[in-house]
């Protein structure tokens, strides 16, 4: 039991740890474009004039704010609950405590709720983010990649020198946090169906106990009434 709650403590650990390099990137993302959500949004290459042949990228439409606020707030939620959980399980490792079938039944739950909200982060940003560089690069018309293009200067105003290295960073984050509430809902479940088991052989002893009790119990009663006899 010490090794599963060692096993999960890592792993909450780990979702942490992840948690935080998406968090980081994504705050430095939303400072650099001054609160405008690069997910999702769509633009084009024009020419500055007629004779100019100097070309600049126009914003169409900025991605919705809802996407990038809803990325942070799942970061942010997935940060805070694993540090909380990873603490739980520290203090009960080193008490010797153990969770009660309700609460890892209640911890399967929220777990298996995060690996759904993060999996939703995590499509939101890849899609959004894959769109963002389709429109900056006119679906690979242009003749730098997405990724040469933030050592451009856009002309919108704003900081993109770091944006492709930032969203990278935040795509891995999100991933490797989704694959470790993945591992920890994994082993809630087998915590579940473990209690579940334990608490089911208790039941079978207990019953057994009984059976052997009444057995004993018919066998004196027996006994008592041949030697009444007698």
């Amino acid at each position: 039991m010490n090794n599963f709650l060692f096993a999960q403590c890592i792993l909450y650990f780990l979702a942490f740890l992840f948690g935080f390099i998406a968090v980081v990137p994504l705050s430095e993302n939303s400072s650099d474009f001054q609160g405008k959500c690069l997910l999702f949004t769509c633009g084009m290459w024009q020419n500055e004039n007629i004779t100019v042949e100097k070309q600049r990228f126009m914003v169409e439409e900025w991605g919705p704010e809802s996407a990038c606020q809803f990325t942070t707030f799942i970061g942010l939620f997935s940060l805070l609950l694993s540090a909380i959980q990873a603490w739980r399980l520290l203090f009960y490792l080193c008490k010797g405590h153990d969770d009660t079938f309700f609460a890892t039944f209640l911890n399967l739950l929220v777990s298996t709720f995060v690996v759904f909200l993060i999996f939703v982060a995590s499509t939101l940003v890849t899609v959004g983010f894959n769109m963002w560089c389709e429109a900056i690069t006119e679906n690979g018309r242009m003749p730098n990649s997405c990724e040469e293009l933030q050592d451009i200067d856009l002309e919108l105003h704003l900081d993109n020198s770091s944006f492709y290295n930032q969203f990278a960073i935040i795509q891995f984050g999100l991933w490797a946090g989704w694959a470790a509430w993945m591992a920890i809902t994994i082993l809630a479940f087998l915590k579940v169906y473990d209690n579940y088991r334990q608490k089911e052989l208790l039941d079978s002893l207990v019953h057994e106990k009984e059976l052997l009790l009444a057995r004993s119990s018919r066998r004196l009663l027996e006994q008592v009434e041949k030697n009444a006899l007698i």
